[in-house]
């Protein structure tokens, strides 16, 4: 799912994560978060202002080797982009 809210009023871009409960207790709910945030820092150029950006992670988030995951946010970006 994606979600992006236009507001041209809102500088600089806006990131949230929903990380759900059936992703584990806090700690796993955390470190999916961090690890989207690292995978998210690569990418932080190409978000654009003006938008605020919804991630949402499933529990595989928590094992998926990092490379997959930046790729992951990268197509997502892509798609919201275009």
């Amino acid at each position: 799912m994606r979600v992006v809210r236009l507001d041209p009023a809102d500088e600089p871009p806006r990131v949230a994560f929903a990380i759900g409960k059936r992703s584990g207790n806090a700690v796993a709910r955390n470190r999916i978060r961090r690890r989207l945030r690292a995978a998210l820092h690569e990418e932080a150029a190409g978000l654009r202002t003006g938008r605020a950006y919804l991630f949402g992670a499933a529990p595989a988030a928590l094992d998926m080797p990092m490379s997959k995951l930046r790729a992951s946010v990268h197509a997502l970006l892509q798609m919201v982009d275009a």
